[in-house]
């Protein structure tokens, strides 16, 4: 089956809703029901102490798999569990098929210490771009949805980013150390500098909506997992916002991007974001 653009407009025209539900499907059987009731044989470590999976994100990525591409027959699912499994299903991202960006549980650390800080990623790509993406919080029953060149909502409610305030300090969510190069390190350095409050991130997805709905300036983030940023990304766009790379480019989910990198409210902040990054004041 050809799935093209036109395709896809005509999909999220009609079906936008129907993902909605699969993504509240799979959090209300797979995610929910094990939130603060994981035992320990169902939490394990992948690269280090920082980077968990559970039954739940396994199971969750399995159930949308399934549901994604029946919904849309033709497409493929990049998933962070299938991923890190084989990781030669990244490729699927850079093809010219339609491809949905999953992750299923986005804040694992937070979901296995009982915190509800975590959520459902789901982005719908074509030829590298994100044409739409879902964001679901369910221990907090918030969802966000944004389409390309049609807007974001949160719970059915415009999301518009906004500018900060003149002369407030600007608060910026960062990558965790675990997760940055030496080289990028000193690059973040350059945001402890006056006028900029900081912080480690928590989910990104969460921080992108906090980006998206006005409450976070902007973030600095350092590697380029797509099921991490893809969804989120779109949500700032259509909210308003912007992305940058130091290379003061615009992200891209098919990789190859200078880091670190920035979402922010308005191009202003990303710009001086980036400059901080690189050196500027």
């Amino acid at each position: 089956m050809i799935v093209d653009i036109e395709t896809i407009d005509e999909f999220l025209s009609r079906r936008t809703t129907d993902v909605e539900e699969a993504v509240r499907k799979a959090a209300a059987a797979e995610i929910m029901p094990r939130f603060r009731q994981l035992a320990a044989h169902e939490i394990d470590q992948k690269t280090g102490p920082h980077d968990l999976v559970t039954d739940a994100d396994r199971k969750a990525e399995q159930y949308l798999t399934e549901a994604l591409t029946a919904l849309l027959p033709g497409s493929v699912v990049v998933g962070e569990e299938a991923v890190h499994a084989d990781p030669a299903t990244y490729d699927a991202i850079r093809g010219a098929g339609p491809v949905w960006i999953v992750d299923p549980v986005d804040g694992t650390r937070q979901f296995v210490h009982g915190d509800p800080g975590f959520c459902t990623l789901v982005a719908l790509a074509l030829d590298g771009v994100v044409r739409a993406s879902w964001t679901f919080a369910p221990a907090r029953d918030e969802f966000a949805t944004a389409v390309r060149g049609r807007g974001a909502v949160l719970d059915g409610v415009p999301l518009r980013s906004g500018s900060p305030t003149p002369g407030r300090d600007l608060d910026i969510a960062t990558s965790h150390p675990d997760f940055t190069t030496d080289a990028q390190k000193r690059a973040l350095v350059g945001l402890w500098a006056d006028g900029v409050v900081t912080r480690p991130c928590g989910s990104a997805g969460l921080e992108y909506l906090a980006v998206a709905r006005g409450e976070l300036d902007a973030t600095a983030f350092s590697w380029e997992a797509a099921w991490d940023h893809a969804a989120g990304l779109l949500l700032v766009e259509e909210a308003g916002g912007t992305h940058l790379t130091l290379a003061g480019e615009p992200f891209r989910v098919t990789g190859g991007n200078t880091m670190p990198f920035t979402a922010a409210r308005d191009e202003a902040t990303a710009r001086r974001v980036v400059s901080l990054l690189t050196g500027g004041s």
